[in-house]
């Protein structure tokens, strides 16, 4: 069971330029540790020091903000795409 993460393109230097990559199915929290699995030091760019997604990141679960649902916790079925969308600051 594996849910298909999309790498936004600042994040792909640690991909080796792979714009999506799978990640066993279970929570958003998982799937994190996944990628830091198969792609060490991914983890630091997601998440702040308490273990939070960082406020910059936004994480979505089938096009469903994961800050609307259960954050981390969000389940994360077979087949589920996650997209991980850095926010762009502008002025």
């Amino acid at each position: 069971m594996a849910a298909k993460v999309r790498i936004p393109t600042p994040l792909r230097k640690l991909t080796n330029d792979q714009d999506t990559v799978e990640v066993p199915a279970g929570t958003i929290g998982q799937a994190i540790d996944g990628l830091q699995a198969q792609f060490p030091g991914i983890r630091d760019r997601l998440l702040d020091e308490k273990g939070d997604v960082r406020r910059f990141v936004n994480v979505y679960v089938n096009e469903e903000d994961i800050r609307f649902l259960q954050n981390k916790e969000t389940v994360v079925k077979d087949g589920d795409e996650i997209s991980i969308i850095p926010a762009i600051a502008g002025g």
